[in-house]
């Protein structure tokens, strides 16, 4: 568009100068002329725009269009609804809940008193139901909340920042998750018979882990290193540790291999600070991009995730379990190739493409660690 205006303001004032020098007696002096030039800049723009009615609406558009289905994920390129239940749902970040259900599942299997019958199953479901949906979903508002300042200028668009949501509505919101999320894990330590509410306090010791990960004055994710190991072990020892107190006994040995693999958690949530990096510089975060630059952190990422796996693979071969060993081995290897094939290239273009593609091969590892140490 700005193209065609330019023509069209060029060809009409190229002809109104060619008439001026051809009938001077009847042109106006100099101050006039500049005037009914502005005046031929106006009617050129009105034709034009009378042209062509259907290119403004087209772009604008363009610009705030978006997919309803990434604003059910809470991802990237996500539709700018006005539907309240979707934009609630978008601030839990449903793409976040799979891990943490896979987290429970892993704990389940770990205990070696998990049976496929309508009891243990319906208790399975309840316990990833409040490490999904409730918990998650509290810890993801919570952090888009205090968040709100760094999203305005990394993510505009989401709701807090945006203003599709309103204050009152997010706080609403928080409380209701956290509240729910706890009276799961009290149901859960009824229904299991415990003495000690091991779940409640799993519950509660997470989402306190969870606050001060977002919420001043400590806020742990200002500190690259702590705030993205709270992150890692949130999203796999915790729901792990739930799991398998709905089942089982919670071993030390479980305590420490999962608090291990939890490196590998502090390598994933690596991956997801290197789209923030203008927001949390601007903002005085030190996430391990900021700290280390994007060079460095690309690799201490990588490093935490496979250096961990590898370790883990050589723990079940020291406990004399080869085939474990071999098959946690195996689940590495393409983990390593999706990383040259996308994140070292370009961690902000292909973060998404990365997840996606490495992801199920290292919770494939989590759940093979699990059936190895329920035996």
């Amino acid at each position: 568009m700005p193209s065609v205006l330019y023509s069209s303001v060029s060809v009409a004032v190229s002809t109104r100068s060619s008439h001026c020098r051809r009938f001077r007696d009847l042109c106006s002096p100099p101050p006039m002329s500049l005037y009914r030039r502005r005046l031929i800049v106006k009617a050129a723009e009105t034709d034009a725009n009378e042209a062509k009615p259907e290119e403004a609406p087209t772009k604008t558009s363009t610009n705030i269009s978006g997919s309803s289905f990434n604003q059910l994920l809470g991802i990237k390129g996500a539709a700018q609804g006005t539907d309240k239940w979707k934009i609630r749902l978008q601030l839990t970040k449903p793409v976040t809940w799979p891990p943490l259900v896979w987290g429970v599942v892993c704990g389940a299997a770990a205990s070696g008193h998990f049976h496929w019958n309508i009891d243990d199953v319906a208790k399975s479901v309840v316990c990833m139901m409040m490490s999904g949906p409730f918990l998650t979903g509290y810890t993801q508002t919570l952090n888009d909340w205090y968040d709100r300042e760094i999203d305005a200028i990394n993510e505009p668009y989401r709701p807090i920042p945006s203003g599709a949501i309103s204050e009152n509505e997010v706080i609403t919101q928080i409380w209701l998750s956290l509240l729910g999320g706890i009276g799961l894990a009290g149901l859960l330590d009824v229904w299991a018979g415990h003495k000690t509410p091991v779940i409640f306090y799993l519950a509660l010791g997470g989402s306190l882990v969870s606050y001060i990960y977002s919420a001043p004055p400590l806020k742990l994710k200002q500190n690259g290193w702590i705030g993205n190991f709270a992150l890692g072990a949130s999203y796999i020892a915790l729901p792990w540790w739930a799991g398998q107190a709905s089942f089982g006994t919670l071993t030390p040995d479980i305590v420490v291999l999962t608090s291990l693999y939890s490196i590998a958690g502090l390598g994933i949530a690596i991956v997801n600070d290197f789209k923030s990096i203008e927001g949390d510089r601007a903002s005085g975060l030190q996430s391990l991009p900021v700290a280390f630059g994007a060079e460095a952190a690309k690799w201490i990422c990588v490093g935490a995730i496979d250096i961990t796996q590898i370790s883990i693979a050589g723990y079940l071969l020291g406990a004399g379990k080869p085939l474990y060993a071999l098959a946690s081995s195996g689940s590495i290897i393409p983990q390593v190739v999706f990383q040259f094939q996308y994140f070292l290239k370009d961690p902000v273009k292909y973060d998404v493409k990365y997840q996606a593609s490495a992801q199920p091969f290292l919770i494939s590892g989590l759940l093979v660690t699990a059936l190895a140490t329920s035996h």
